[in-house]
């Protein structure tokens, strides 16, 4: 919500309604699985990568941007509480690509969209 997280308060507080969400949700499993919350200007860095596999954003854009920025051609994404599973490639439709006999385009991230649905299906 914050690029900051509110900075423990010295920006806003929204970090600790995002906080008390994440404790809650962990009461609720009884393990401690969601961690957070983290500024997302910072999420991301080698330290985080190295130790989560999953990142949740609040907005699009907020976690996309550099998701792609590190991972273009093999990242997903996943949409959260529908009633159906959805996985989408990260990189978009590449109009300026398809279609081309002479394009070179990587299908990773589609094939890890599409194992990651068959995993869970």
């Amino acid at each position: 919500l914050n690029p900051h997280c509110g900075d423990e308060g010295v920006m806003g507080n929204e970090d600790s309604f995002i906080t008390l969400a994440v404790q809650e949700a962990n009461a609720e499993l009884g393990k401690e699985i969601f961690f957070g919350a983290y500024p997302a200007d910072s999420a991301f860095s080698p330290l985080n990568r190295a130790r989560f596999r999953y990142f949740v954003s609040m907005y699009h854009d907020v976690g996309l941007a550099p998701l792609k920025a590190l991972y273009f051609e093999e990242s997903i994404n996943v949409s959260l509480n529908l009633p159906i599973l959805r996985t989408s490639v990260d990189h978009g439709v590449a109009y300026d690509k398809a279609y081309k006999q002479d394009s070179k385009v990587s299908l990773q991230s589609y094939l890890n969209a599409v194992k990651y649905a068959l995993d869970r299906a």
